[in-house]
């Protein structure tokens, strides 16, 4: 099975030294964000934990303990933009973060890692003469450390017209006009540019649209074919990925970026980033009298019996 970090938080950021913890004491238990009372426990064996899938603004905290994720297949996505504080307040300066994903594609492998250059938005100061410039620099910097980089445009969900209430959709002229470049920009460095979320409106310019992280993802990051149970995304037809087991929790990711939908507000962040306890095995807080503890059923989706040469078979996906 795959257990996903990075859709509600930014773990290896903020929270490494606990994620090392859980994975030395083989288990993590999850709060249902919706039903607090109902909380999960995953196994974090890798007998049955065929990859670990992780998103992140800064690896490099997770550096450290590396050595224990080695019994797992891996991915990594790691999201550079060209934004500065004063929209993405405490993520690391860009140049830190491109030479961090380099030693990171050092350690894990090109199909293990993949860079996300989103969302993208407009405005003075972010044209789109701006984010052509700086999206050359980033993927000329990255060549040859990934094969994969992924786009999207800011999608404007009540929390981000709460936090950054002067952001504008993306025109679809804007939208054109820098897919059609950054597409001939990847093919340039050797990666495929995605678009998450997006449709299929960019597949003119040789966009893949079909998804980030898809099984297809999954199985050239392990070099193994999985049997994965079919399960529905849960973003509806608009997203093609392959999501759940979920560790993570709302409002705990400290970079405080203004358009993420992650987080509510700046207070609760701050309240709950109050609350965490490394040796827990829940990311925020403690276990509750009325908690309600579903043991999560799990089995590896590895084919032994198909196993691909993933090194020779260039074209296969």
């Amino acid at each position: 099975m795959i257990i996903q970090t990075g859709a509600r938080t930014d773990i290896p950021a903020f929270y490494a030294k606990w994620f090392a913890n859980r994975l030395k004491e083989g288990y993590v238990i999850v709060r249902n964000p919706y039903y607090p009372e109902q909380v999960t426990q995953y196994s974090l064996s890798p007998e049955v934990v065929d990859l670990i899938g992780f998103c992140t603004k800064n690896p490099e905290p997770m550096f450290p303990y590396m050595e224990l994720l080695k019994p797992y297949g891996q991915y990594w996505f790691v999201t550079i933009t060209p934004y500065g504080k004063e929209i993405e307040p405490n993520v690391p300066e860009k140049e830190i973060v491109l030479q961090d994903f380099r030693k990171l594609s050092k350690m894990v492998g090109v199909d293990s890692i993949g860079w996300r250059y989103d969302p993208i938005l407009i405005n003075e100061t972010y044209t789109i003469e701006r984010h052509i410039a700086d999206f050359k620099h980033m993927a000329g910097t990255l060549a040859g450390y990934t094969k994969t980089c992924v786009i999207s445009f800011i999608d404007l969900y009540k929390k981000v017209q709460r936090n950054f209430p002067e952001a504008r959709e993306v025109t679809e002229k804007e939208r054109l006009t820098l897919g059609r470049a950054f597409s001939e920009i990847c093919r340039t460095n050797g990666m495929t540019l995605k678009a998450c979320a997006e449709g299929k409106e960019l597949e003119r310019f040789g966009v893949d649209c079909k998804g980030c992280l898809t099984m297809e993802t999954f199985e050239t990051a392990l070099h193994r074919h999985l049997k994965a149970p079919k399960k529905k995304s849960q973003r509806g037809l608009a997203c093609a990925c392959y999501l759940g087991a979920d560790i993570g929790s709302y409002d705990t990711c400290g970079h405080l970026c203004r358009y993420c939908y992650a987080n509510t507000r700046k207070k609760e962040v701050e309240e709950n980033r109050k609350k965490h306890d490394p040796e827990s095995p829940f990311l925020i807080g403690h276990g509750r009298t009325d908690d309600v503890v579903h043991i999560a059923e799990q089995k590896s989706w590895l084919d032994e019996q198909i196993q691909f040469d993933f090194e020779t078979m260039d074209g296969f996906f």
